[in-house]
Parts: C-alpha cells; sequence; structure tokens
C-alpha cells in the first residue's frame, strides 16, 4: 500500500487527535464540545474505513458465490451513531446555555470559581 492509499486513516486519526485536544486543553465548553464531536466524527471515519472490502459487492441480490461480499454491519452502525452523536451534542449545547444563563460564561475554570465562591459562602 501506499502513503496515498492510507490517506483516510491518516484523515481519521489527525481529525481525532485534533478534537482530543480540544477537549483536553480548551476551557470553553463550547470549544470542548466541538472538540467532542470532531472526536466523533474521526471514530466515525476509522469504522467505515475499515469496513471497506476492495473490490467486494453489496450483499444484496447476489446469486454468485464466488463474489466478495462487503459487510454492512460497520456502516449501519455509524448511521446510528451519527444519531446518537447529534442528539449528544444538541443536549450538551443546551446544557452550555443553561450554564452560559446560570454563571454568565461558558469558560470551565470561572464556572468551577463561582461554584467554589457560591459554596464556601452557603456554609
Amino acid at each position: 500500500m501506499t502513503l496515498l492509499g492510507l490517506f483516510n486513516h491518516w484523515a481519521f486519526v489527525i481529525i481525532m487527535m485534533v478534537g482530543l485536544y480540544a477537549i483536553i486543553a480548551r476551557n470553553n465548553l463550547v470549544k470542548k464540545i466541538l472538540g467532542l464531536g470532531l472526536f466523533q466524527t474521526g471514530i466515525f471515519l476509522m469504522y467505515i474505513t475499515l469496513g471497506v472490502r476492495d473490490g467486494a459487492a453489496a450483499p444484496i441480490l447476489q446469486d454468485d458465490p464466488a463474489v466478495i461480499y462487503a459487510n454492512p454491519l460497520p456502516h449501519v452502525l455509524i448511521l446510528t451513531a451519527i444519531v446518537v452523536s447529534v442528539s449528544t451534542m444538541a443536549v450538551a449545547l443546551a446544557l452550555a446555555i443553561g450554564i452560559r444563563e446560570s454563571y454568565g460564561t461558558v469558560e470551565a475554570d470561572e464556572v468551577a470559581a463561582l461554584d467554589q465562591q457560591s459554596q464556601e459562602v452557603g456554609c
């Protein structure tokens, strides 16, 4: 295999690492949510890439036993995962809006400091 033949492999690793960096290194909750979305996209690309077979046919109405079939299961699972991913991101963004309304910021360290101050005052 050539280096260009492994383009999808390099692409999903880079997308996953950018998403992981955004999750770990950023304090802004919206940026963390977008990093999570990038990470999930990298996972989707990985499963789709690993499910592809060169020269394979779809297992629909094929009668020839010599035909190599592609496994449709990874693609079907990714369709379900995309729906779950969109739902998760919507809930996370709704929570970020709620945090913004309650604390006036979406920076994680500022929210933690404000929460710590409110607990100290409440004691």
